[in-house]
């Protein structure tokens, strides 16, 4: 086996997910992930996969893909205690050179790689624009955003914090949700409802609402009383993914999107069904004097685990070559 040239990592509020990238090839090989309550430190958890691959042997370079806004090569994780900056992956961890870019940039420079079981279609069989522009979003342990500009062969993929814009209602129901998210956060913001915890408020939001009793104490178990029945729960379930569905064209319209738009994270993989099957779609398309704009659109959900490392891939040649 080939030395590797790099390490990539997608490091989220919940995962984190690693791979090494050999020289001249691009594909990730010996992909792991872990869960971050086992580590100290995102340092740690570095450590503790190059210990168990490559016969711990450090590539020079590494990409590391991040949950939350990276500022003069640094971050601090959006919904965990960890920390990272490229000059301790240089000076303490060894590295030669070390880069940090937030995660939904690595999911969009990834988006275009998959194929085959990578992404499930939702929708019409429609191509979009060639060539045009892309969108990347999706629940998780927060809310990720970002879009692949793409110019007669250039990308450019665009660090955005989009799940913390504002929460847009459409019904007088979700007029009473928003209502409920005010008064409990002050505001209410797209983050709030469309993530793993935001999936429990929504239940709850939609329990007080409806005079409902709310018997699930988090979004998974949410899901599995949907799965096992439970009218209230299904209920609960085909909100988010209109919420989803109804978000994720706003986003198209914002960013200009006609090359499709891509839904990834956790929550959506496990909700794939739903998503696919439910409004989603109906309520995507649904903008007005747009909506046949909307509707050559081609929505999909990434199924895909490693799709930020395969992004993050993308970047190891010219992060050595910087």
């Amino acid at each position: 086996m080939s030395e590797a040239a790099g390490l990539v990592g997608d490091i989220g509020g919940t995962h984190a997910r690693f791979a090494l990238v050999d020289a001249g090839k691009g594909a990730i090989r010996q992909p792991k992930a872990y869960n971050n309550t086992d580590y100290p430190s995102a340092a740690a958890a570095i450590e503790a996969y190059l210990a168990e691959t490559d016969g711990g042997r450090r590539p020079p370079s590494v990409v590391l893909a991040v949950a939350g806004p990276v500022t003069d090569g640094a971050i601090h994780f959006t919904n965990s205690s960890w920390e990272l900056s490229e000059a301790k992956l240089r000076k303490d961890a060894g590295f030669k050179s070390a880069r940090l870019i937030n995660d939904f940039v690595a999911q969009a420079l990834g988006a275009p790689r998959l194929a085959g079981e990578g992404v499930r279609r939702v929708g019409p069989a429609v191509d979009g624009l060639k060539g045009g522009t892309l969108a990347v979003m999706g629940p998780g342990t927060g809310f990720g955003l970002s879009g692949l500009a793409r110019d007669g062969g250039r990308e450019t993929a665009l660090a955005t914090e989009g799940g913390h814009a504002g929460f847009v209602p459409t019904d007088d129901v979700e007029i009473g949700v928003w209502r409920w998210m005010t008064q409990r956060h002050g505001r209410a913001s797209i983050e709030r409802i469309l993530s793993g915890a935001g999936l429990h408020e929504l239940y709850q939001a939609l329990a007080e609402i409806g005079g409902v009793t709310a018997v699930c104490a988090d979004g998974q178990a949410v899901q599995a009383a949907a799965e096992a029945g439970d009218a209230f729960a299904a209920s609960v379930i085909d909100r988010f993914c209109r919420i989803l569905g109804s978000t994720a064209g706003d986003i198209a319209l914002s960013l200009g999107a006609r090359g499709g738009v891509y839904v990834t994270g956790g929550v959506a993989v496990g909700l794939a069904d739903q998503i696919a099957s439910g409004g989603f779609r109906e309520r995507f398309e649904a903008k007005g004097r747009f909506r046949a704009y909307m509707s050559a659109i081609p929505t999909f959900v990434i199924l895909e685990p490693y799709t930020a490392l395969i992004g993050a891939s993308s970047l190891i040649g010219a992060q050595q070559a910087a």
